[in-house]
């Protein structure tokens, strides 16, 4: 079953991020997020322990640091389903839809 995983970074304008799988998306977060911050925002120390997570390879820790010094909330979604036409073939989807439970007969009220 195909999926990706995405960040949603509650900043203004909010940026969606999307990737094959999590371990992708710590290393988009941490290329297209974390390393554009500019280097004045942050304090050295702060700058030093971003910098070092990031060269060590710890995605994961670098963008949590980020969000922890930034204030900017990023939601990670690790799996969501990508429907492909294999999951709703154009020739069945009617057949499919009968089975809903809103085609489903309404049990009948008593009063």
């Amino acid at each position: 079953m195909p999926g990706v995983a995405y960040a949603v970074v509650r900043s203004e304008p909010p940026q969606v991020f999307l990737a094959t799988d999590v371990d992708v998306l710590h290393r988009v977060l941490a290329t297209e997020l974390v390393a554009r911050t500019p280097t004045d925002v942050l304090t050295s120390s702060e700058n030093d322990a971003i910098k070092n997570a990031l060269l060590e390879e710890r995605w994961g820790d670098a963008v949590l640091a980020w969000i922890d010094l930034m204030g900017v909330e990023v939601d990670v979604y690790t799996h969501l389903h990508v429907y492909t036409e294999n999951d709703l073939p154009e020739d069945l989807i009617g057949a499919q839809l009968q089975f809903a439970p809103l085609f489903r007969d309404a049990p009948q009220s008593t009063t």
